[in-house]
């Protein structure tokens, strides 16, 4: 029993992705398939198709006589996660956690560094780390 939801009104040889897919293919085959056929090719091969992401950032870079491209892209994810691959993200989570917490402990210490210089306390007599120095010579 042939399937009929494939068929359409309309000629799906005008489709931007199956005029590509046709213009791929040998000559003596361009004119074999039918649409019901080409809907079929377009669903299949849809899926390798890039959607739409949160964040696209596309160029190209000129070294010399090269060109190179680079790709960033980032979003929802879509897909489902094999075992390891859910377990490498846990682990890309639980250090970016780690690494933002150590960055928000070192921020607050020398936050708090600066404070206490400002306010004059001398914790060590005749040591001092230069920073409150750094601080009034760059910043203020």
């Amino acid at each position: 029993m042939k399937n009929t939801s494939f068929k359409q009104c309309v000629d799906i040889r005008q489709d931007p992705f199956v005029k590509g897919l046709v213009a791929r293919l040998p000559e003596q085959y361009r004119d074999s398939f039918d649409n019901e056929q080409l809907v079929a090719l377009k669903i299949a091969m849809g899926a390798r198709q890039w959607g739409n992401h949160l964040l696209d950032v596309r160029g190209t870079l000129g070294f010399w006589r090269w060109r190179y491209y680079y790709v960033v892209i980032g979003g929802r994810e879509r897909r489902t996660l094999s075992r390891r691959q859910q377990n490498m993200a846990r682990m890309t989570k639980l250090y970016v956690l780690a690494l933002f917490l150590m960055f928000s402990a070192l921020l607050g210490v020398l936050m708090i560094y600066l404070v206490k210089s400002a306010i004059g306390i001398d914790l060590i007599p005749g040591f001092s780390w230069k920073i409150w120095d750094w601080f009034n010579n760059v910043v203020l």
